[in-house]
């Protein structure tokens, strides 16, 4: 298994996918970093979006998406940070320090 893998995420229905990718690539001793982007950012409503965010070593979002699909960015997601309330850099950084790219 790679050392890392970058997953970058536009789908509103890949949570389980998401979720189940992330810990076995964990168990695997592999670091992750999720990043979710235009309608993917209904994720953070997900029940389990903050056990996400626990498990993976990075979760961000795409704060324009998250503003253009209706949510106040005022409002952060359990789990997240103001910081990780980010722009598309963080799928950038996914493509240049990741060694395996998944896009969901």
């Amino acid at each position: 298994m790679a050392k890392s893998l970058g997953i970058f995420v536009t789908t509103k229905d890949s949570f389980p996918h998401v979720l189940g990718i992330t810990q076995a690539a964990k168990n695997k001793g592999a670091k992750v970093k999720v990043f979710f982007t235009w309608v993917a950012t209904h994720l953070t409503q997900h029940p389990d979006f903050k056990k996400l965010c626990e498990i993976a070593d990075d979760v961000s979002i795409c704060v324009d998406s998250y503003k253009k699909q209706g949510f106040d960015p005022q409002v952060i997601p359990p789990g997240l940070t103001e910081k990780k309330m980010a722009t598309q850099a963080q799928h950038g950084m996914i493509i240049e320090d990741y060694d395996c790219y998944l896009s969901l």
